[in-house]
Parts: C-alpha cells; sequence; structure tokens
C-alpha cells in the first residue's frame, strides 16, 4: 500500500468537496478547483475526510494512487490558504513591474518582455533602491502557479559565471571560474 495514498486527507470547514463519478470539485474561499480521476482509485468522502483506496494492485495503479492523493491534498490547501512563489531579477539595469495582470521586464534584450499572467494568479512586483527586484505571485492554483514561475524563470535563465538572471529566491546558482590569464 503506498503510504503517501493510504493518509486520509482533512476537509477543513470553509471548503466544499463535491464527487460527480470520476470527477472531484473542490471549492473554498479563494477559488474553484476541479480534477479528473483516471484509473482504478476510488474517492469516499467520510464526514471530514477523504479516503482513496486502488481496487487493482498493478503498477499503473499503485503509482497513481499517492499522486492522486497529494493532488487532491494541494487543491484543499490552495483553495483554503493559498500558493506563494517569489522571483528575484539580478543584474545592472534589469527591472520589473506591472500593469494589474501584465508584468513587464526589461532583463537585457532590446526589447522590454511583456507577459500577460492568467486571472487566477495575483502579481506583485517590490523594487527597493540599489536592491533586487523581486516577483511574487499568488494563486490557489499550485500547478499552474508553477508552470507560470517556471515560464517566467525561462525568460533569462541564471547566469553561472556573472550571477545574472532570474532565480527563485532560495535558490543557490553555483558560480564558474572564468578564464584565468596566464
Amino acid at each position: 500500500m503506498s503510504r503517501i495514498g493510504k493518509l486520509p486527507v482533512l476537509i477543513p470547514e470553509n471548503v466544499v468537496v463535491k464527487q460527480e463519478k470520476n470527477i472531484i470539485y473542490i471549492n473554498g474561499p479563494l477559488g474553484k478547483l476541479k480534477q479528473k480521476i483516471i484509473g482504478e482509485i476510488k474517492i469516499s468522502l467520510k464526514k471530514n475526510f477523504i479516503f482513496l483506496k486502488r481496487k487493482k494492485n498493478d503498477k499503473k495503479n499503485r503509482a497513481l494512487h499517492g499522486l492522486y492523493r497529494m493532488l487532491i491534498f494541494n487543491m484543499i490547501k490552495g483553495v483554503s490558504t493559498g500558493f506563494k512563489k517569489e522571483l528575484k531579477v539580478i543584474g545592472i539595469g534589469y527591472k520589473a513591474s506591472n500593469n494589474k495582470q501584465i508584468l513587464d521586464l526589461n532583463i537585457g534584450y532590446s526589447h522590454n518582455i511583456m507577459m500577460k499572467l492568467p486571472k487566477e494568479i495575483t502579481l506583485e512586483v517590490k523594487r527597493e533602491k540599489n536592491k533586487t527586484t523581486h516577483i511574487i505571485l499568488n494563486s490557489y492554483d499550485k500547478q499552474l502557479l508553477g508552470i507560470v514561475a517556471a515560464k517566467i524563470r525561462s525568460l533569462k535563465k541564471p547566469d553561472p559565471y556573472k550571477g545574472k538572471g532570474i532565480r527563485y529566491l532560495n535558490e543557490m546558482v553555483r558560480k564558474k571560474i572564468g578564464k584565468s590569464a596566464k
């Protein structure tokens, strides 16, 4: 039995969970999410807990058992408390600004990069004088938040020689030594 899959998922008081056939709907104060369940996974709702059990014990269903438990757990956590990702823009002349849902990045290219974010994500840009710029993304959908943060980071990955670029808040970039003169 999957160690993760056999753990029950607690449903907070402010979250409503509904199941119709193989789709689970989760509504909370921050938003609504749904997840389609494939495979031989059975979901049962008892009091304020969700239990997942697999009907067959083959390799595919064992893998899906823990996966769907964590997806449901993250959905419940997202609609009740939300998720946050922080990125920092490092480099001389590198800037970021926002206009509602549009992120404007000036990261060393000949033109600014404008990126429209989905409505599920809230954007905040903090700039401090003589310090790095922080991009703060908040959302109730963890999957979407991770995709958008990775897309922003991929626009200018951290350079291993100078350290310039966009990186996650606590990401460590190993600096390489350049050529040394003889």
